[in-house]
């Protein structure tokens, strides 16, 4: 059990430090509101880690009938990174203030935001598909109700940390920031986010054009 609740952990860190958009969207709120606001995004983006790690664990059966789903996800996903590249833009040319107090300070966006960001990301359909592969290397043929939870448990346990820890770390470096770097913070956010967003319009082609690949067996099923 402790192996599996490890495998777990580990996966989760590997999930949530792989570079993405709701890391971008941290940064960018971060920026204005600190511990509290990084916070809140990556509090949000748990929803959408619970939702697709329950989605995994319950079976292939259940995930292969979203595969039909990715592409409206996708799009959904493209739409809202686009709408955040002009957003952070915007921002970064207007009134710019760092440092805001938590009366001005909308927190209950940036968990939004979080929320939004994880929903939409259809990688996690692809990702939860090779959990299985990796569990197979540990034999999890036949995994029980026990051996489900133990790795939930594991891999939700590493994306709460990261998050706390993320959070801190970028308050810390966002307390030196300039309004001139705070701009500029900004403006390569919104570049992330428009990066991200035609790497999914690639992926989406691509995608369209190749043949469905046969997903691997995941821990829900036996």
């Amino acid at each position: 059990m402790l192996t599996l609740l490890m495998t777990g952990f580990v996966l989760g860190l590997v999930f949530n430090v792989t570079p993405g958009p709701v890391f971008a969207e941290t940064v960018r709120q971060g920026v204005r509101g600190g511990f509290r606001s990084a916070l809140a995004v990556q509090i949000g983006s748990l929803v959408g880690d619970v939702t697709w790690a329950v989605i995994g664990l319950v079976g292939i059966g259940l995930l292969l009938q979203l595969e039909s789903l990715r592409g409206p996800i996708s799009v959904a996903s493209m739409v809202y990174l686009l709408w955040l590249a002009h957003d952070a833009w915007q921002a970064s040319r207007g009134e710019f203030a760092i440092h805001a107090t938590a009366e001005e300070i909308d927190h209950r966006q940036a968990l939004r935001s979080g929320v939004l960001l994880s929903l939409t990301n259809a990688q996690n359909v692809a990702y939860w598909a090779a959990i299985g592969s990796a569990l197979g290397g540990r034999r999890i043929k036949e995994p029980t109700v026990r051996d489900n939870l133990v790795f939930f448990a594991g891999f939700m346990g590493s994306c709460t940390l990261w998050a706390f820890v993320v959070s801190a770390l970028l308050d810390r470096i966002f307390r030196r920031l300039s309004i001139r770097w705070a701009r500029l913070t900004y403006r390569a956010c919104a570049i992330a986010f428009l990066m991200l967003a035609l790497s999914l319009v690639r992926q989406f082609l691509v995608s369209r054009e190749t043949p469905a690949i046969q997903t691997p067996q995941t821990i829900g099923q036996p």
